[in-house]
């Protein structure tokens, strides 16, 4: 199957050709006959499948066959991040057919949304913030709305977004359609698809907890006092091309990020205390290959999509297997190769045995010269009633001791 076999508007069809997409993923296979139908979709699939195009592609097409007035379509996102990766997705496709587009998000200035907005966009990409702040300035009508699209859903909800999304809602035409994508399912997002939602399809793609096939997963037990000198001597490999690593706390991130920058390295950090403009300028940077090394705080597991990621690595590791799946996400994107890399103490024995038992499996564990005992509170089914002898385990060589 190839999108050519989808009713998608040919000038489309020659952006995606020039941008060298042939085959849709599962969930653009899926979803996009149902939006072209002008059904509601409830779209499950883990992140990095392809989630943006399969809504953007049908809608923009349908959108372009109908009236030019006033705003069409509305992309609600919980991230700056996020809003800035779809509209740029976006922007191609609408250019081609004649449409704009804009995007709104808080830690920007008003006044240049607000002349775009004057200038009419059949598209807009928000965050729920900023939204309402333009709503309650009076500067954005949705009476000529056709699609909704609620882009990590989950997230929005995990950061509270609910009542200000509620509030939307209210405001919005009820006769649209409504497309609702999401990593993970837990019952918050059930019910809150289900308030907004008519008749939905819907299309889960592969386990809604566990991670993409193409990003292999490893595990190294470490004292807290030894994970910066651990990441510096992994960072050294020759394979680790362009990382990402992830870390709880904003103070920790700067923390991190000076010591590696000591030691050499081409990094930058990205919180959510950076300006706007310094959160882009960190992120173009390393996707540009300014920096080797991007440090994070989980503002940055949804929304971004840089390309040829070869490495994420867990410096905390997540309080959620929702948080694991979406930061290891970032690797092995369009069916590429990736490596997740987890850093665990023995203080965080807990953490990971809530992980490993909602991904049903053990990480496997790397041996280097620094590892420390770290119990697990998980076991496989079929390894409980047996005991497995460490040395009888097959291990692959770690990165420390391939060099």
């Amino acid at each position: 199957m190839t999108f050519d076999d989808f009713s998608i508007d040919p000038r489309c069809l020659r952006i995606l050709k020039a941008q060298e997409l042939v085959e849709p993923t599962p969930i653009q296979a899926q979803a996009i006959p149902v939006v072209l139908e002008g059904g509601d979709v409830l779209g499950i699939a883990q992140t990095g499948t392809g989630k943006t195009l399969a809504f953007v592609l049908p809608s923009l097409t349908r959108i372009a066959q109908g009236p030019k007035k006033g705003i069409a379509m509305l992309v609600l996102t919980p991230t700056r991040e996020l809003a800035v990766q779809v509209n740029s997705v976006i922007e191609p496709f609408a250019k081609a057919l004649g449409l704009r587009s804009v995007c709104i998000y808080g830690g920007a200035g008003m006044v240049p949304q607000e002349q775009a907005l004057r200038q009419g966009r059949a598209i807009v990409v928000a965050t729920p913030g900023r939204l309402l702040d333009h709503i309650g300035r009076g500067n954005i009508r949705f009476d000529r709305l056709s699609v909704l699209v609620l882009d990590e859903a989950d997230r929005m909800l995990d950061m509270g977004f609910m009542p200000q999304i509620r509030r939307i809602l209210s405001l919005l035409p009820r006769d649209r359609q409504t497309l609702f994508f999401s990593a993970t399912f837990p019952d918050e997002v059930a019910r809150l698809a289900s308030s907004m939602q008519n008749a939905p399809e819907r299309i889960s793609i592969g386990a809604v907890t566990a991670p993409i096939d193409t990003v292999q997963q490893k595990l190294y037990t470490v004292d807290p006092a030894g994970k910066i000198s651990l990441l510096a001597k992994l960072l050294e490999a020759p394979e680790m091309r362009s990382s990402l690593v992830f870390i709880r706390t904003k103070r920790r991130t700067d923390h991190v990020a000076r010591a590696l920058h000591k030691r050499g390295f081409r990094v930058q950090a990205i919180h959510g205390d950076r300006s706007q403009n310094q959160r882009q300028q960190a992120l173009d940077g390393f996707r540009q290959g300014q920096y080797d090394v991007l440090v994070a705080t989980d503002v940055a597991a949804r929304g971004i999509d840089v390309q040829g990621i070869s490495h994420v690595i867990n410096f905390d590791i997540p309080k959620c297997a929702e948080d694991y799946i979406h930061r290891i996400g970032r690797t092995g994107r369009a069916n590429m190769q990736g490596d997740a890399i987890t850093f665990v103490s023995p203080q965080e024995c807990a953490e990971l045995g809530a992980l490993e038992t909602s991904l049903g499996k053990n990480l496997e564990r790397e041996e280097w010269e620094g590892a420390v005992p770290v119990l697990t509170l998980f076991r496989p089914m079929e390894e409980r009633g047996k005991t497995v002898s460490r040395s009888k385990q097959r291990r692959r060589p770690s990165l420390l001791r391939r060099r």
